[in-house]
């Protein structure tokens, strides 16, 4: 059985799609006529779906697609072929599903759409030579393609559907999500900066550090930090007295972050490297997670609620279209013969 995709796995399908359409029409546009069973006799099988072949073409087009999306590098990473394997042969099976419902329920494309995806792609190649000599070849296939994608973001518009909710199954989401709906902890803090050219040598840093502990001494001796940080800071914060303002958790790096949650409240820290230079924090308040009340957040609670709802619809969807689907594998990436029926 074939996994259920994510929000970002449907949007890599139809992805995979398109860039199926472009390759196919290519290799079309370039090939010799032959006799259809000469061709399909020549062209090796990946797998059936339902009795549908599945080319072993397609299969490489949508693991390429994969890389693409996926990988920075276009490069599998140790340890994960088989994963990437599995979830390409999701992807194409799903595809071939995904088109036998639409053809069930009757579902056509877009015309208006998949003319405006077409117009962007002369827009976007118009100044490429390639595009010019090979557009009426390659738009036949192109088109199929992007009708195929056009049917399927129908289908899955339907499945999804549209929810209307109750206010009591909103506040009900509200109150069984509170985590979705409760603003972080927020910290108030004064900084003073001794920077350091990041050209200069370890002598600089010396330096930094030993004034910024002379400077560390006065304050804790009840030297005015705002009037220490105007007059020796060299932070952007300096003019302000050092006052950084509020900052939700998550905006320092982690390393700081970990210092700071030790600090207590109006305490002057001891002086620190960061990255520039030598710093001397003071924590001026702590402000609690806090949860905000239902009449704010309500219709971000709608949203969450409807998204939750259309998912559910989607999953349930694709792992009832999947369970009964007929799947046979064929081609063994180690030779040998097929891997039977899944």
């Amino acid at each position: 059985m074939t996994s259920i995709p994510s929000r970002f796995g449907v949007r890599l399908l139809h992805a995979l799609i398109v860039a199926a359409g472009l390759s196919a029409a290519g290799a079309l546009a370039q090939a010799a006529p032959a006799a259809p069973q000469a061709a399909a006799q020549e062209i090796p099988l990946y797998a059936t779906v339902n009795g549908k072949p599945v080319t072993l073409q397609e299969y490489e087009i949508a693991f390429s697609a994969l890389l693409r999306q996926k990988y920075y590098h276009g490069k599998v990473p140790e340890g994960e072929m088989a994963a990437v394997r599995e979830e390409v042969k999701n992807r194409v099976v799903q595809r071939v599903l995904l088109a036998e419902e639409a053809d069930r329920r009757g579902i056509k494309p877009d015309d208006a759409a998949v003319a405006e995806q077409i117009a962007k792609y002369d827009a976007r190649y118009s100044s490429s030579p390639t595009w010019a000599q090979s557009r009426e070849r390659m738009l036949p296939g192109l088109k199929k393609q992007l009708d195929e994608q056009s049917r399927m973001e129908v289908l899955e518009r339907q499945v999804r559907g549209t929810h209307e909710l109750s206010e009591g199954e909103v506040r009900a989401f509200y109150e069984q999500n509170p985590q979705l709906f409760t603003e972080p902890e927020k910290l108030r803090l004064s900084v003073i900066l001794l920077g350091v050219d990041p050209a200069a040598g370890g002598p600089a840093w010396v330096q930094a550090r030993e004034e910024a502990k002379t400077l560390h001494a006065q304050l804790v001796a009840g030297a005015d930090f705002a009037e220490a940080a105007r007059l020796r800071s060299s932070g952007k914060f300096a003019e302000e007295g050092g006052n950084a303002g509020y900052l939700h958790r998550g905006m320092l790096p982690e390393a700081l972050q970990q210092r700071i949650d030790e600090f207590k409240v109006g305490v002057v820290g001891e002086p620190m490297d960061i990255l520039e230079g030598v710093a001397i924090f003071r924590l001026d308040e702590r402000v609690p997670p806090r949860l905000r009340q239902f009449a704010d957040v309500a219709q971000r609670a709608r949203d969450l609620a409807v998204r939750e709802r259309q998912e559910k619809a989607w999953s349930e969807f694709l792992k009832e279209l999947t369970g009964k689907a007929d799947v046979k594998v064929v081609f063994n990436h180690t030779g040998g013969g097929g891997e039977g029926h899944r």
